[in-house]
């Protein structure tokens, strides 16, 4: 039996699981949105590792990896820093809310105008990761598919996710994450020992990297110029600060059968999230040593999939690839068609009906963005957390500061999008805005916050339980 018809097997039969497992048909509104509200802990760990384990990520960790080498590992710390985080500040808070929608908890806390402002800053945004997730699903799949243009080939992958994730919304997104985590699970170790196998031969990561790059060492990394960890420093913050907001866990979480699901459901994704982005990262360090030449260091990890896999187990891995694209793009997807049927009064979108339609827009909307508007994959991905994280202390704030106003929390908003985008324009990506933007930015947002409320406290903003 051939080779390619071995991969196409593997292949063929990964994508077979993810549809069946997935094949599910939504009938009523809660069910297509928020999973019936009823996913227990090993379905909400595996939906919540494999929506953060996405191809943009992948590709670009996988390419420090690449680069820099096991000095690398610091970019997957930042997630597990990042939805530590998240666990211990908002998580069971989230479930207590139990809404649809996390733009919500700005209309209830404050008022109905802010929550709709919050939901389109977070759409712009989820517009821009998506396209960022369609443009590397797009480059994994190239190298099989080279007749086709790019235009075309985004296109039916994009296709493709949307014939899986239509039929049962939330309940589909779901269940494939379940066949699609424990597949990666398997993978992502294999992956590692190919790397270790194929550089030992060749002198292994010695061969490759310097000393000081085969250590996590944060003091002697801070200004090194492969990876500087002012950098990651900058990640750490902007991931504590804008993952509280992120609707695809904000969905998840309200889907989650009890708040200690909930809670430890996102703490086990945490380390997991960590650990298999670490694994692939230092396999993609080890293929240096055998393929150090790379035009693009963002292909390292399909590259090393066709050079050191096994006939069979190749076609399995790109379909592992393909799987952390297809959960990721669905799960945000549909978390963005729940905003709109929660936050903009369209009684209406909440029918099952109404969200295929609104889904196939978004999803319109990630492919002309990844043909027209994406050239860098990790730089376009930390741009669009700039209206996220602008709302980082009037969603904290909503939870566990009750003399909040809605005032502070308009200006803390209108300052943290003033300020990242005027980091952006003024500093630029050569001049590293993302340090004033995220060390000065994020300290400013809290301080407009948290004084133009005590200034405004006369008027204090509505609390949950009575909105």
């Amino acid at each position: 039996m051939s080779a390619v018809l071995l991969d196409g097997i593997g292949f063929g039969l990964v994508i077979l699981l993810l549809w069946w497992t997935g094949s599910h048909r939504a009938h009523g509104d809660e069910e297509f949105l928020v999973a019936d509200r009823s996913v227990g802990l090993f379905p909400l760990v595996a939906t919540l590792v494999m929506t953060e384990f996405n191809t943009s990520t992948l590709l670009a960790f996988s390419a420090a990896g690449y680069r820099v080498g096991p000095m690398a590992i610091a970019l997957p710390f930042v997630f597990l820093v990042g939805l530590a985080f998240y666990t211990v500040t908002v998580a069971r808070a989230w479930k207590r809310f139990n809404r649809l929608s996390v733009a919500e908890l700005f209309s209830v806390r404050y008022s109905p105008a802010l929550g709709r402002f919050a939901s389109l800053l977070l759409l712009l945004a989820m517009t821009g990761f998506t396209a960022t997730y369609v443009k590397s699903l797009t480059l994994i799949a190239a190298p099989w598919l080279p007749q086709l243009s790019f235009p075309v080939l985004s296109a039916a992958l994009t296709a493709a996710v949307l014939l899986i994730v239509l039929p049962g919304g939330l309940v589909s997104v779901v269940r494939s994450d379940v066949a699609g985590f424990v597949i990666t699970l398997v993978v992502a170790p294999v992956l590692l020992w190919a790397g270790i196998t194929a550089s030992a031969p060749l002198g292994g990561l010695p061969a490759a990297f310097p000393a000081d790059q085969r250590v996590f060492n944060p003091v002697a990394q801070w200004n090194d110029p492969g990876l500087p960890f002012h950098f990651v420093t900058t990640l750490i913050v902007l991931t504590c600060f804008t993952y509280i907001a992120a609707p695809w866990y904000g969905q998840k979480i309200f889907a989650a059968r009890t708040e200690r699901t909930a809670f430890t459901g996102v703490a086990l994704a945490a380390l997991l999230v960590f650990t298999l982005y670490a694994l692939l990262l230092l396999a993609t360090a080890h293929f240096r040593v055998v393929a150090p030449a790379l035009a693009d260091p963002q292909v390292a990890l399909p590259t090393m999939m066709a050079r050191l896999l096994p006939p069979g187990m190749r076609g399995v891995g790109f379909a592992t690839l393909f799987a952390a694209a297809f959960t990721t793009l669905s799960g945000v997807w549909t978390a963005m068609a729940a905003m709109v049927a929660a936050d903009f009064g369209w009684t209406a979108a909440r029918q099952v009906r109404a969200q295929r339609p609104i889904v196939i827009g978004f999803a319109l909307a990630s492919w002309l963005g990844a043909v027209f508007l994406v050239d860098d994959i990790l730089n376009r991905l930390i741009l669009a957390n700039i209206p996220v994280a602008a709302l980082a202390f009037a969603l904290l704030a909503g939870f566990h500061w009750p003399r909040a106003t809605t005032t502070g929390a308009w200006a803390s908003v209108l300052v943290g999008v003033l300020w990242g985008t005027g980091c952006f324009v003024l500093v630029g990506e050569s001049g590293g805005y993302t340090w004033p933007w995220a060390m000065y930015g994020i300290p400013l947002i809290f301080a407009v916050g948290i004084v133009v409320s005590l200034l405004t406290e006369g008027t204090p903003a509505r609390s949950q339980k009575t909105a």
